[in-house]
C-alpha cells in the first residue's frame, strides 16, 4: 500500500459520518429495538402488584417458587413455570411477570403467545398492542403487526409506523407491495398519522418506485412545512434519483431557516460528500466542531476530509487533538503514518503505524506498512524483533505476521534473509499452506521453478480445493513450459473453484491461448479484464486480440494500460515484440 486510494478514503469518510450516531439520531426513521422493547416490554425490575387471593394453592406454590428461582439466577426455569400460569390462570399481572422473563430469556415464540393472549383478554389495553405489534414485526408478520399497531392509535396511544419500513428492506416484492396497498389505505382513513406516510415513502422507496415515494412526501411537505426530518428525507429521495444539485439546494434552505439544529447541518454536509463538495461539507462540520468542541466523531471526520482534500497540515493537527483527547487513537495513528509516509518521514511513520494496537480495524495494515518501510531502511532485526514480540504465544499471527516480513524482505531485495526465515518458519509450521505459498513466491523472485513446483504440490496435497496455488501452477506451468494438457488440468479445477476469480479467468485464458483456441481465450480474458482490468490481463489480451487479427483494438488496449500504469515493463515488452 503505496498510498490510500481516493475511494477508499471516501468509503472511511462516509463510515466516519455514519458512525456519528449522536447526531444524526434525530433524524432516524423509526424507532431503535431497544426503545420499542422498553416501551412494549416491562422492566424486570418494576413488578405490577399480584393479587395472589384468587389462585389456587398450585398455582400460588408455583409463582413463589418461580420468584425463587429468578432469584437465584434460574430464569430459564423462572420463565417457562410463569408462561404455563399466564396460559392457565389468564391473569393480567401474571401475562405481564411472564413476558418480563421470556423477554429475558429472549424467547420468541413464547413472547408471541403470551401478546396474542395479553391482547385477547385486555383487548382495549395500549401496552399489550404495542408488545404483539412488536413481536410480530420481529417475526416478519407485518399485516398483523399493522392491525394491532393502528389499534394503538385508535385507543389514542402512539406508535412510530416507521418501524414498519425499517424491517421490510429484505421482504420480497408481493409482501411489500401488499403492504404499499394497506399503508395507502391506512393513510386516507388515518390523515393525522405523520409516521404513517412516512413509512409508505420508504416502503415504495424500497420496491424501486422511489419517484412515487418523493411524490407522497411532497405531499406531507407541503402540509406540515419547513419540517427538518422531512427535509432530510426529501434529500436522500433526490439523491436517489440522481438530482443532487436540488437536494444539496433544498438541504441548504433547510439549514438555513434551522441554523441550530446540528443534526440537520451534519445531514447536509454527509449529502455534500456524496455529491464530492468536499471544501462545503468541511465548512459544514467545522461549524458543527466550533458549536460543539467536545463532538469528536465530527472532529474525526473534518480529519478524514482534510485528508481526502491533502491538506496534511490541517489533517495531521485533527488527528493530533483526537489522539490527546484519547478518541479514535488507533485510526488518528495509523493515518499519521500515512500523512508521514506522503512526507517522505519513514522513521515517524513507522512510530505511528506500531501505535496502532492489535484488535483493531487497521492493525494489519499498520504492521505491513511498519514493516515494510523498516526493512527499507535496512532495519531488519528491528522490523523481524518487532513482529516477534507481537506474535508471542499467537501462533496463526506469527504465520501471518512471518508471510508479511517475507514479502517485504522479497520486495526489497534480501532475498537470501526471506528464505532463511521461511523455511525456519515452514520447520516450526511444516503443514502450513500460507507459509509454502509465501516460498513459492520467494522461488518466483529467484527464478527456482523445481522448488516452486514442489511448494505448490506439496499445497495442493494438503488442501486439494486451494484455487490459489492449483492457479499459480497452472499458470506457471502454461507460461514457462510446454506442459500445456497439464496447466489445462489444473486451471479448470481451480476455476471449478472460484468460477469468479479474474486472476484465475486470465490463467485460464493464457493456457488455451497457448493452445491454440484463440477465441476461447479472448472471451475470458475479455471478461478478466472487465472486472480486474490489470496490466498483466492487458498485455494478454492484447496479444490475443492481436494473433487474432484485431492489431488496432489491441494497440489500444495496450495504449490505455500504459497511460494507467506508466511503469509497467510488461506492457513495454510486449508492445515492443509486437509493435514495429
Amino acid at each position: 500500500m503505496n498510498s490510500l486510494s481516493h475511494k477508499l478514503l471516501l468509503c472511511l469518510i462516509t463510515s466516519a459520518l455514519l458512525g456519528c450516531v449522536s447526531n444524526q439520531a434525530e433524524f432516524e426513521d423509526a424507532q431503535s429495538d431497544e426503545q420499542l422493547m422498553q416501551t412494549a416490554q416491562p422492566n424486570p425490575g418494576e413488578q405490577e402488584t399480584i393479587e395472589y387471593g384468587h389462585f389456587t394453592e398450585e398455582q400460588l406454590y408455583q409463582t413463589i417458587i418461580s420468584e425463587l428461582g429468578a432469584q437465584r439466577g434460574v430464569l430459564d426455569q423462572a420463565g417457562d413455570r410463569y408462561f404455563k400460569l399466564a396460559m392457565e390462570t389468564k391473569d393480567p399481572s401474571i401475562i405481564q411477570r411472564a413476558i418480563q422473563f421470556a423477554s429475558v430469556n429472549n424467547d420468541v415464540q413464547a413472547l408471541t403467545e403470551l401478546g396474542l393472549l395479553w391482547v385477547e383478554i385486555a383487548p382495549d389495553t395500549t401496552a399489550a398492542h404495542l408488545m404483539l405489534s412488536y413481536q410480530l414485526l420481529e417475526s416478519g408478520l407485518f399485516e398483523q403487526a399493522l392491525g394491532h399497531m393502528i389499534q394503538i392509535i385508535e385507543l389514542g396511544g402512539q406508535f412510530d409506523f416507521t418501524a414498519l419500513s425499517a424491517r421490510t428492506t429484505q421482504v420480497d416484492t408481493a409482501t411489500r407491495e401488499a403492504l404499499i396497498a394497506s399503508l395507502r389505505t391506512l393513510s386516507l382513513s388515518h390523515p393525522s398519522q405523520r409516521s404513517l406516510k412516512l413509512s409508505l415513502v420508504r416502503l415504495l422507496d424500497q420496491n424501486q418506485q422511489t419517484q412515487q415515494g418523493l411524490a407522497v412526501l411532497q405531499t406531507l411537505i407541503k402540509t406540515e412545512g419547513d419540517d427538518p426530518q422531512l427535509a432530510v428525507v426529501n434529500a436522500q429521495l433526490l439523491q436517489k434519483l440522481d438530482r443532487g444539485n436540488e437536494a444539496i439546494k433544498s438541504l441548504k434552505k433547510s439549514v438555513r431557516s434551522n441554523p441550530d439544529n446540528s443534526a440537520l447541518r451534519f445531514s447536509y454536509a454527509r449529502l455534500l460528500i456524496q455529491n464530492d463538495e468536499l471544501a462545503q461539507a468541511r465548512q459544514q462540520f467545522e461549524t458543527l466542531i466550533i458549536n460543539n468542541p467536545t463532538d469528536y466523531e465530527t472532529l474525526y471526520s473534518i480529519a478524514l476530509l482534510n485528508l481526502e482534500m491533502e491538506d496534511f497540515e490541517a489533517a495531521s493537527s485533527a488527528f493530533t487533538r483526537l489522539i490527546s483527547a484519547n478518541q479514535r487513537v488507533d485510526e488518528s495513528h495509523f493515518y499519521l503514518g500515512y500523512i508521514a509516509e506522503q512526507g517522505s518521514h519513514l522513521e515517524q511513520a513507522i512510530s505511528h503505524y506500531r501505535n496502532v494496537r492489535i484488535g483493531t480495524s487497521n492493525f494489519l495494515a499498520a504492521q505491513q506498512q511498519a514493516t515494510r518501510f523498516a526493512i527499507e531502511l535496512d532495519q531488519l532485526e528491528s522490523a523481524h524483533r518487532w513482529l516477534s514480540q507481537l506474535s508471542q504465544g499467537q501462533p496463526r499471527l506469527e504465520v501471518l505476521f512471518t508471510t508479511i516480513e517475507s514479502s517485504a524482505l522479497i520486495q526489497a531485495g534480501h532475498l537470501v534473509p526471506a528464505q532463511q526465515l521461511l523455511t525456519q518458519a515452514i520447520e516450526t509450521h511444516p503443514l502450513d499452506t500460507d507459509l509454502l505459498f509465501a516460498r513459492v513466491l520467494l522461488y518466483d523472485r529467484i527464478k527456482d521453478p523445481v522448488s516452486a513446483e514442489a511448494d505448490l504440490r506439496r499445497i495442493i496435497s494438503l488442501e486439494p480445493d486451494d484455487s490459489r496455488a492449483l492457479n499459480h501452477l497452472g499458470y506457471m506451468l502454461a507460461d514457462q513450459t510446454t506442459r500445456f494438457d497439464e496447466a489445462l488440468e489444473l486451471l479448470e479445477l481451480a476455476i471449478a473453484i472460484s468460477p469468479d476469480d479474474p486472476a484465475i479467468i486470465d490463467s485460464l485464458a493464457w493456457v488455451q491461448y497457448k493452445l491454440g483456441r484463440y477465441e476461447q481465450a479472448a472471451a475470458n480474458l475479455r471478461r478478466a479484464f472487465a472486472v480486474f482490468p490489470d496490466p498483466e490481463v492487458a498485455s494478454h489480451l492484447g496479444e490475443v486480440l492481436w494473433t487474432l487479427g484485431k492489431q488496432e483494438e489491441a494497440s489500444q488496449i495496450w495504449n490505455n494500460a500504459l497511460q494507467d500504469t506508466p511503469d509497467s515493463e510488461l506492457l513495454k515488452n510486449v508492445m515492443e515484440r509486437f509493435i514495429p
